[in-house]
């Protein structure tokens, strides 16, 4: 598998097929996915995974596997997509993690790297992270990451309105 990005202590690479039992220990976890309202179906998990391998050739980069280098275990995904915030498609940094991984820097460390390779490498501006109101957890990543709050919208998802905060940086 082709390495996107490097930094030192992780790899991140397109996701395939064989990830799908990593990819549904993120999303299938209650804990990790509170934010969503609740955890994916094996159905919706691998609508998730379809959605990234066609992102790929689509736009040329979506989520990827983030591996732990020291391990290559695969603990999280991190990556750009397109995204839409009212009438504008913005470019955003996602990340969601294996709960086992939590609190040890490695969202932020992924983060900063997806950053600098929108700037870099795909020559954007500018970059986003929408993040519910209630994940504290992710908007600290997002402050990490030298981003600050530039907007407040409601989200529709599952039929519920979710309250989001829009958090963006500049090249």
């Amino acid at each position: 598998m082709k390495c996107v990005i490097e930094t030192s202590r992780l790899f991140l690479r397109e996701l395939n097929q064989d990830d799908y039992p990593s990819l549904a220990a993120i999303l299938q976890d209650p804990k990790v996915m509170y934010a969503y309202e609740e955890p994916f179906s094996d159905a919706e998990t691998q609508a998730w995974l379809d959605k990234n391998l066609l992102r790929y050739k689509q736009d040329g980069f979506g989520l990827w596997a983030v591996i732990l280098r020291e391990t290559g275990v695969m603990i999280g995904m991190t990556g750009l997509t397109w995204q839409t915030i009212g009438e504008t498609d913005v470019l955003e940094i996602g990340y969601q993690f294996n709960r086992q991984y939590w609190g040890m820097g490695f969202a932020t460390e992924a983060a900063k790297a997806c950053k600098e390779y929108a700037f870099s490498v795909l020559d954007v501006g500018q970059v986003y992270s929408i993040i519910r109101d209630t994940n504290i957890a992710s908007m600290n990543v997002a402050i990490r990451n030298g981003m600050l709050v530039s907007g407040r919208f409601v989200k529709k998802y599952r039929g519920i309105a979710m309250p989001h905060l829009v958090f963006r940086t500049k090249r």
